[in-house]
């Protein structure tokens, strides 16, 4: 085993290699950039080197200061996380030849599945079953096109050298093709520098299943599989191990297929085989209705489900095959054992199109019971140069009810403020009735969004609790003099909450109770212990950032404590001004002063934590005045372009 590695990666799976090495007995280098000098991984690892600036490509994207780290601190092997140089095959290679360790797979097996083309390629070799499509190398739009048009609409458009979403886009009308072509061909440019790309047929109510490889250069086997199908924007919301529906025969089926496209390229360490699977084939003849997507030389992000359900620590795996032990076990000594779900917190805003927020994280608390792994701590912010993930949750039980169960629970426990999340997204996904059947697909999530992303309206308990905080009485041993001026007819209370105004009234009765009236509510909170109380249920404790309240009850709200003598001044902005949804940086203009838009226009791209963003025209109109240039760095809210007036 080795003696010391070094993480070339940041936030929770930096975090998380950390602690298999802790109890492994091995120390860690951790490596940061400015944006990160304070950040959860720097803290927890033994020895911590600054490697540049914030932007990915001064930092955790520059192999050679990585590399030079791991010798300057004496560090015998290099572990990539996922993401940035993970699925390198150059930073492999210049990894060996430093005389250090990569704790993952070759830079040969790498390049074979790195480009979606040639994976399929080996794949069809190997007698594993690929999705209809065009993997060629002429990339004329015109060819591509007639390609698309060959297969036949729906089509997906994927960036050969893609990952997470980046550089694809589904199409479902011909007409739309050159735009959807347009635009993957520049978000796979700026986020892998090839914009290369390959048609496929888009399956019908597909599922995304994948199935978890290991191996030693030699030998391999899987760890059954996950399903992944609950998807936004081709980025995986839920993922749970076994898959809902999925009979032992096509899992053995799709587990044989993984394992021979892991030992057709001599694969070592951790991986993932990405099937598509034709829902409407689950029951079908096994062996039959899944196709091969692409191969993860590394881990991934929900490799923790597989944990839970195998007792297997795959972190501990990739450090073992990489110090030279043999694959530890073998495939009749994997069994399967209960049910494991996990979601993925992000600062975003769901009902926004799940544009990425920042934010500092005021309050963030996690409730027992479940398994976390995070980057972030109380009062660390969520930067605009990362991808916005605040945390994972897992749940296991020992079935799939149980374990959506202990799930939901941990949500609606869990304290998250200061910033917008999609708690409340995740929370009416768990709840909804297609999902708790297990009848999933990757569509689900667009069809289903208008009642995925409803806004509750604040209880009144809710409405309770923030009131006493915007008057500053929500924390044990709150000074209460004040209150005596009044003698018990109490204080008034203004709160915004989204576009209403609520006028209250909160009396306290000695140091342990309230009572908020006004709004058709009349009740009374008792502080018991740690904890407020409403008809002896448990409250969240409300958390209070300047005039922003956010109250952790159910899906969580935001309220705003209003000053009677601001009013006048609070007002939004003109529907004429185009404002910045989120921090970003403005890759492209599309219009100039004195052209004419229609409602859906294309005005401009943001990109924003490593995605690109379309700001289309809301009406008809003028471009009148454009306030910045392409390549300019904006906030959110800043103004980008102010239409004539209609």
């Amino acid at each position: 085993m080795f003696e010391r590695i070094l993480i070339a990666n940041r936030g929770e799976i930096a975090c998380r290699v950390i602690d298999t090495c802790r109890r492994l007995g091995v120390e860690t280098v951790a490596v940061f950039s400015e944006a990160d000098a304070g950040a959860r991984h720097v803290a927890m690892a033994d020895i911590a080197v600054g490697i540049g600036g914030a932007a990915p490509s001064e930092s955790y994207l520059n192999g050679d200061r990585i590399i030079a780290a791991a010798k300057a601190t004496g560090a015998e092997a290099i572990h990539p996380g996922y993401g940035f140089l993970s699925e390198n095959p150059d930073f492999v290679q210049a990894v060996a030849a430093a005389g250090l360790v990569f704790i993952g797979p070759s830079a040969e097996a790498i390049r074979k599945m790195g480009l979606k083309d040639a994976a399929k390629a080996v794949m069809e070799a190997a007698g594993v079953p690929v999705v209809p499509g065009y993997h060629g190398r002429n990339q004329d739009d015109a060819h591509l096109g007639r390609e698309a048009d060959r297969i036949g609409f729906p089509v997906m458009i994927k960036a050969v050298a893609g990952g997470g979403g980046k550089g694809m886009r589904m199409v479902e009308r011909a007409e739309d093709f050159a735009e959807a072509l347009g635009s993957a061909r520049s978000e796979a440019r700026n986020a892998f520098g090839n914009d290369t790309v390959l048609i496929e047929k888009f399956v019908t109510r597909p599922r995304h299943i994948e199935i978890q490889v290991f191996g030693d250069g030699t030998r391999a086997v899987h760890l059954f599989e996950r399903d992944c199908s609950l998807q936004r924007r081709h980025q995986k919301v839920i993922e749970e191990a076994p898959a809902p529906g999925m009979r032992p025969e096509m899992r053995a089926a799709m587990g044989a297929a993984a394992v021979r496209a892991a030992e057709a390229i001599g694969y070592a360490g951790a991986g993932t085989v990405e099937f598509i699977v034709d829902g409407t084939e689950m029951e079908g003849e096994p062996g039959r209705g899944f196709f091969f997507m692409e191969m993860n030389t590394r881990l991934q992000v929900e490799h923790p489900v597989t944990e839970e359900v195998t007792g297997v620590d795959l972190v501990e795996w990739q450090l073992r095959v990489a110090a030279g032990e043999d694959l530890p076990v073998r495939q009749d000594d994997l069994v399967l054992s209960g049910h494991a779900m996990e979601v993925r917190l992000y600062a975003e805003d769901a009902a926004a199109g799940f544009l990425p927020a920042t934010g500092t994280l005021h309050a963030l608390r996690f409730p027992d019971g479940v398994r976390i792994e995070t980057g972030v701590r109380e009062g660390d912010a969520i930067s605009p140069h990362y991808d916005p993930m605040i945390a994972k949750i897992i749940a296991r039980g020992e079935s799939r009810e149980a374990a959506m169960r202990v799930l939901a629970r941990a949500l609606g426990k869990m304290v998250v403020a200061g910033t917008v999340t999609n708690k409340a997204f995740l929370q009416a996904l768990l709840g909804h009735q297609g999902f708790r059947a297990g009848r999933v697909d990757t569509g689900l999530i667009g069809r289903e969004m208008e009642s995925l992303v409803q806004t509750a309206e604040p209880p009144a308990e809710a409405v309770a609790l923030a009131a006493i905080a915007a008057l500053g009485l929500h924390r044990p041993g709150d000074d209460l003099q004040g209150f005596a001026l009044w003698s018990g007819r109490g204080q008034p209370c203004l709160l915004r909450s989204g576009e209403r105004e609520l006028s209250l009234r909160v009396e306290c009765d000695g140091g342990t109770v309230r009572r908020v009236m006004g709004e058709g509510m009349d009740l009374r909170l008792v502080r018991l212990g740690d904890a407020w109380r409403i008809d002896g249920r448990r409250m969240p404790d409300p958390v209070r950032v300047g005039a922003r309240i956010a109250v952790a009850q159910g899906p969580g709200f935001v309220f705003e404590a209003v000053d009677p003598l601001d009013r006048a001044s609070i007002a939004g902005p003109g529907e004429d001004v185009v404002t910045a949804p989120m921090p970003g940086l403005v890759r492209t203009l599309h219009v100039a002063p004195g052209d004419a838009v229609e409602a859906g226009d294309p005005l401009a791209v943001l990109e924003a934590m490593k995605m690109e963003h379309v700001l289309r025209a809301g009406r008809s109109g003028e471009i009148a005045k454009i306030m910045v240039e392409e390549g300019a760095q904006v906030s959110a809210g800043d103004a980008l372009l102010r239409l004539a007036e209609e």
